[in-house]
C-alpha cells in the first residue's frame, strides 16, 4: 500500500500542473482549427464499477469556446477531460464536469449492485493531429484518477461528417457577438408540438430575459449570445412516470429522476446534442412544456426547468446555477435520493460550501469581513423547529441583521451539520426572489469570465 500514496500525490500534483501548463503556454492555431470535434460515449457504473466507451465522433460546426481558455481553471467537478497531444504529451485542453450517472452511483440502486448505462458527450476543439483523450474521475479524498484513455485521429474515415439533423429552427434570441469571446446559450424546446412553436420563442425570451434581471448577469449581458432551439415533439408536455404519463417528445424529459419525484432530467443525450449542434453553444438549457414544478441541472452537461410553473424563474435561475456555474445545492431540509454525496471529512469541490476543515483558510475568506465569527451563529435551531411555511419569513426577518454577512453557515449540500454555506440565504438554499449570495455572484462572474476571454 505505502507504494501506491506516492504515486497518488504525484498524480495529483502533476494534473494540478498540467492543468495550468493548458492555461499559461498553447496556443490555439498551433493544434486545433476552428471546428468542433464532439465525441460522444457511453457511461456505465453501479457503486463499486465504472467503464467508459466510445460511441461516435463527430466534426460538427464553428468552435464556440475562447480561443485563449483552453485549460478550464476552476478546479471543480467530479470528473475531468483532458486532452494532450498524442506525440509529445503536451496537454493542449481541459474541462471539469460533472454527470447523470455519477449522481446515480450514489443512489440505493447503484449500492445494490444494479448497473445502468449513460450516453455522454465531449466538445472539443477540432484537433489537427493524433490526440489522447482522457477522462479523469476524484476518488474519496478528491484526487483526480484517470480512469479512461483512447487515441483519436482527427483524420480518421470514421469521423461523423454527415450534415445535422432535420427539423430544427433556430431563433436568436440575444446576438452580441463572436461566440468566441461570449458565453454562447442553447434553449432547446421539449415537448412542444408544432402549433406550440410560437409559445416556445416567448417562453424563451420570457425566460432568458429574466437571467439579465439578476446579478453578476446583469452587468455582463452584453457578454451573452442566446439561441431557442426548436424541434416539435409529437406530444406536448413530458413523462411522468409516477402518475404514469408518457409522452412522444425529443429528448426524453421525465419527472421522476433517480426516484425522486420533483426532479426533472432529459436522458436522451444524443438527441439534446444533435438539436443543440445547430448553433455553437456554451451551455444548454432544455426548457419543457409544462405547469409542473420539477427540475436539473449538472455541471457543464445541462439544466432543465418547466415553463409554465410559478416557481419557474427561480427553477431556471437554481438549475443555471448548477450546469454553467457549477455551484451546489445549500439547502438541507428537502429529501434526496443521494447517499453521502458529500463524503465527511473530505472538503468539497464546489466553489459555494465547505466542510470547515480549516476555518483560517476558508476558500471565500477573500470576501470574509475580518470581524465575522466562524462558524456564523445565524438561528439555526430556531429555524430547524419551525414548519416550512414559515421558514422563508424566518430567514428574511434574520437577514435585516445577516443580509451582508459573508461567513460560514452551517447547513449545506444536503447535510444539516458538518458542511457550511457563504450567507444566511442564497437562491441555491431556497425558493423566492432572492438573490445569489456573494460567494455564487463571485463564482459565475468568473465563469462568464472565462467563456469570454
Amino acid at each position: 500500500m505505502r507504494k501506491y500514496k506516492p504515486m497518488a500525490f504525484t498524480w495529483l500534483f502533476l494534473s494540478f500542473i498540467l492543468t495550468s501548463a493548458v492555461r499559461a503556454e498553447v496556443k490555439f492555431a498551433d493544434y486545433f482549427v476552428d471546428q468542433t470535434m464532439r465525441i460522444d460515449y457511453y457511461h456505465m457504473a453501479d457503486k463499486t464499477t465504472e467503464f467508459f466507451s466510445l460511441d461516435k465522433i463527430y466534426l460538427q460546426g464553428k468552435w464556440a469556446g475562447s480561443l485563449n481558455s483552453l485549460g478550464e481553471p476552476f478546479d471543480n467537478g467530479l470528473y475531468y477531460i483532458k486532452i494532450y497531444d498524442d506525440v509529445s504529451g503536451t496537454p493542449i485542453y481541459s474541462k471539469g464536469f460533472n454527470s447523470y450517472c455519477s449522481e446515480y452511483i450514489t443512489t440505493d440502486m447503484a449500492a445494490n449492485g444494479v448497473k445502468r448505462t449513460f450516453h455522454e458527450t465531449a466538445l472539443i476543439p477540432f484537433p489537427k493531429n493524433n490526440i489522447k483523450f482522457t477522462i479523469e474521475r476524484r476518488d474519496r479524498k478528491n484526487r483526480l484518477n484517470r480512469i479512461f484513455s483512447q487515441v483519436i485521429d482527427p483524420r480518421s474515415v470514421d469521423i461523423n461528417k454527415e450534415s445535422l439533423v432535420d427539423g430544427v429552427k433556430v431563433y436568436d434570441i440575444l446576438k452580441n457577438g463572436d461566440p468566441h469571446n461570449k458565453a454562447d446559450l442553447a434553449f432547446i424546446a421539449e415537448g412542444y408540438t408544432p402549433a406550440e412553436e410560437v409559445k416556445f420563442k416567448q417562453d424563451v425570451e420570457r425566460v432568458s430575459g429574466e437571467l439579465f434581471k439578476l446579478e453578476p448577469y446583469k452587468s455582463h449581458k452584453a457578454d451573452f449570445n442566446i439561441y431557442g432551439l426548436f424541434k416539435a415533439s409529437v406530444e406536448s408536455g413530458l413523462d411522468e412516470p409516477i402518475e404514469g404519463v408518457f409522452k412522444n417528445t425529443v429528448v426524453g424529459a421525465s419527472f421522476n429522476a433517480l426516484g425522486l419525484d420533483r426532479y426533472m432530467l432529459a436522458e436522451e443525450n444524443r438527441a439534446i446534442r444533435d438539436i443543440a449542434a445547430h448553433a455553437p453553444y456554451d451551455a444548454i438549457i432544455i426548457i419543457v412544456n409544462s405547469e409542473r414544478y420539477g427540475g436539473g441541472g449538472i455541471y457543464n452537461s445541462f439544466c432543465c426547468c418547466t415553463s409554465d410553473n410559478e416557481w419557474t424563474v427561480y427553477l431556471f435561475l437554481h438549475e443555471f446555477g448548477h450546469s454553467f456555474g457549477g455551484l451546489a445545492d445549500e439547502y438541507y431540509g428537502s429529501p434526496v435520493s443521494y447517499n453521502e454525496f458529500y463524503p465527511k471529512g473530505i472538503e468539497p469541490v464546489d466553489p459555494n460550501i465547505t466542510a470547515l476543515l480549516d476555518p483560517a483558510n476558508l476558500k471565500w475568506k477573500l470576501l470574509v469581513k475580518k470581524d465575522t465569527r466562524i462558524p456564523t451563529p445565524w438561528g439555526k435551531e430556531e429555524y430547524e423547529k419551525l414548519p416550512g411555511k414559515d421558514k422563508a419569513a424566518y430567514l428574511q426577518s434574520r437577514s435585516q441583521k445577516l443580509k451582508s454577512t459573508v461567513g460560514a453557515f452551517e447547513g449545506a449540500g444536503y447535510t444539516a451539520s458538518g458542511l457550511y454555506r457563504p450567507m444566511l440565504n442564497c437562491i441555491m438554499f431556497s425558493k423566492g426572489d432572492i438573490p445569489y449570495c456573494k460567494v455564487c455572484e463571485d463564482t459565475i462572474s468568473k465563469v462568464i469570465g472565462y467563456y469570454t476571454l
